[in-house]
């Protein structure tokens, strides 16, 4: 961690302490309305000024970023637990159980994540889902069509694993599978999949304000960066600042958790040694060989 690109981190570390601590970072109600204040630009009252409705668009800014980030880890974590189960139990049983499970696996990644989403979405719009709220189908829609990435990464991870001579070992000295799987196979799958999921989390709040834009998320008034473009479509001559600030928040937040994710892919790249640290290294190597040649002589 001694030359972690904290540049990289800090835009989607500042996004996730926004969407952590809103109610205290909120000036206004994000859904109080003020009609005497319609279409206002910044001012001392509204720092970014006010929406159609009269909404301080600084609150409903920071409310967006909270609700993205409570789904985007909603969806995270219970698609890294449905991948990483399915695509390590494919992977270490083998056989026809997994041949059944890889013809699962992509099956769901010969179409868009997006596309099955959207898909999703149509079926739980159905009555027999009524009692669920449209946030809570979005979560669901997402972890369904998210899973098959990571199952398909945990499955090469645990086969690859599996052929290596510390398990057989393991197996010799009498471990249990669950033993061998927890402490020997299971770390090396997390370190692969986290570092997928950490470049992922941008393409999820994508896919998130892309529901809602289309009107299958986030249902207002609970502010969502993509249901503010949709609102902000209508008054966009009048008054630009209604898309483009949400716009600027969507960009801003998936191109650092990008930047993000191939921080952490290339700090598993070995890289080549130079400056200092390689003329000491040089340096070191002409002393054991100049002692070397001494004791020889």
């Amino acid at each position: 961690m001694k030359n972690w690109p904290w540049a990289i981190l800090a835009p989607a570390l500042l996004f996730v302490l926004i969407g952590l601590f809103a109610p205290w970072i909120m000036t206004h109600d994000p859904a109080s309305q003020d009609y005497s204040a319609l279409l206002k630009g910044p001012s001392g009252a509204h720092w970014l000024g006010t929406d159609y409705l009269g909404r301080d668009m600084f609150s409903r800014i920071i409310g967006g970023a909270r609700t993205s980030l409570v789904a985007m880890a909603f969806v995270l974590v219970a698609a890294l637990a449905i991948g990483v189960v399915i695509g390590s139990f494919a992977g270490y049983v083998g056989g026809k159980t997994e041949l059944v499970l890889i013809s699962v696996i992509d099956i769901a990644l010969a179409l868009p994540s997006l596309v099955i989403a959207l898909a999703l979405m149509g079926v739980f719009s159905g009555e027999n889902f009524s009692w669920m709220s449209d946030y809570w189908k979005m979560i669901v829609a997402l972890t369904l069509a998210w899973w098959a990435n990571y199952a398909r990464m945990s499955r090469a991870v645990v086969v690859a694993e599996l052929q290596q001579p510390y398990i057989e070992a393991a197996r010799v000295m009498g471990a249990s599978h669950i033993w061998i799987f927890t402490r020997h196979i299971l770390p090396h799958v997390l370190g692969l999949v986290v570092v997928y999921a950490s470049a992922d989390a941008g393409a999820l709040v994508l896919a998130i304000a892309t529901l809602s834009f289309l009107g299958l998320g986030v249902a207002p008034p609970t502010p969502e960066w993509g249901q503010m473009l949709v609102d902000g479509m209508s008054y966009i001559e009048e008054n630009p600042a209604l898309v483009i600030i949400p716009g600027l928040a969507l960009t801003a937040v998936v191109v650092s958790f990008n930047l993000l994710g191939e921080a952490f892919a290339l700090q598993k790249v070995p890289r080549a040694v130079r400056g200092r640290f390689l003329a000491r290294k040089k340096a070191a190597r002409a002393a054991e060989d100049a002692a070397r040649k001494e004791v020889e002589a």
